[in-house]
C-alpha cells in the first residue's frame, strides 16, 4: 500500500522510461488526469487515456522517445509531499532548469504549469518539477 498516489504515478514513469517501455497503466485520478494533461501539452508524453476494465480505472501514458531511443524526459521529480508540503507565492515560484524544464503545481484556478501560474499571478502547491 502507498500513502502518496502522485509519487507512485511519477515512480511507474520514470520506471517505464528506464525499462524502454511504450507505454505505462497508472491508477487513475483526477489530478493524475491532469498532470498527465500538462504533460502531453509540454510534450513530454505522446498521449494518454482513461481505460475503464470494470469498476477499476486506469490511466495508459504513451511515452515518448527521441529518434535516438532516449526517453524525452530525464528527471521527474516529487517536490510536495504528503509529510512536507511546498506552497508558493506567484512571485515566489522557480524556475526549473533555467526555464528549460516545468513545475506542475495545484492552485485555485486548477492545476497549471509554473509559467500559467505566473503569468496569472496565482500560487498553490508544487506537485513536481519535469525535465
Amino acid at each position: 500500500m502507498f500513502c502518496d498516489p502522485i509519487a507512485d504515478m511519477l515512480t511507474r514513469v520514470r520506471n517505464a522510461y528506464a525499462a524502454g517501455h511504450p507505454k505505462v497503466d497508472v491508477p487513475a485520478s483526477n489530478l493524475k488526469m491532469e498532470i498527465s494533461r500538462i504533460l502531453r501539452e509540454e510534450g513530454y508524453i505522446l498521449n494518454y487515456k482513461l481505460a475503464e476494465e470494470g469498476s477499476k480505472r486506469t490511466i495508459k501514458i504513451y511515452l515518448k522517445y527521441t529518434p535516438t531511443n532516449q526517453p524525452v524526459i530525464s528527471k521527474i521529480n516529487r517536490v510536495s509531499r504528503p509529510g512536507c508540503r511546498v506552497f508558493v507565492g506567484s512571485k515566489d515560484i522557480p524556475s526549473v532548469l533555467g526555464g528549460m524544464g516545468i513545475n506542475i503545481m495545484t492552485t485555485p484556478r486548477g492545476v497549471m504549469t509554473g509559467k500559467q501560474a505566473r503569468m496569472e499571478k496565482v500560487g498553490g502547491e508544487l506537485l513536481c518539477e519535469v525535465w
